[in-house]
């Protein structure tokens, strides 16, 4: 998809590729991107929902914007934050399924509700 007609994929793409990686190597930030996939919140939501103090969640909230993976806009006082797209979210929600199958067992999303069995997926 990416690759041109040799098979080689572009420097600057994997570049960058990297840098976003680099990016969602810190556990704070990785929890950012979650909390922001259910929409916009304040810094001080943010901070409660990850458990940081609110001076280093804007820390990390301005390298995640440096990265275009977030954008900021004011309302009064209060400064949102929002996922720019999709595309980091589902990168760390594909990074936390990949985790539950290193670790062993059975991942929670491979498990069966016993509470609606009728509503299971069919494979």
């Amino acid at each position: 998809m990416y690759a041109d007609t040799d098979g080689l994929v572009d420097d600057d793409l994997v570049d960058v590729a990297a840098e976003v990686f680099a990016m969602l190597a810190e556990p704070t930030r990785v929890r950012l991107v979650l909390a922001l996939g259910d929409g916009e919140r304040s810094v001080g939501e943010l901070a409660a929902t990850v458990g940081k103090a609110p001076s280093a969640v804007s820390q990390h909230l301005a390298k995640l914007r440096l990265a275009r993976i977030v954008a900021a806009r004011h309302e009064g006082t209060r400064v949102l934050y929002r996922l720019l797209d999709e595309h980091a979210h589902s990168l760390v929600t594909d990074a936390l399924h990949q985790a539950e199958h290193s670790i062993g067992g059975t991942p929670r999303h491979h498990q069966v509700s016993a509470v609606r069995p009728a509503q299971q997926v069919r494979r």
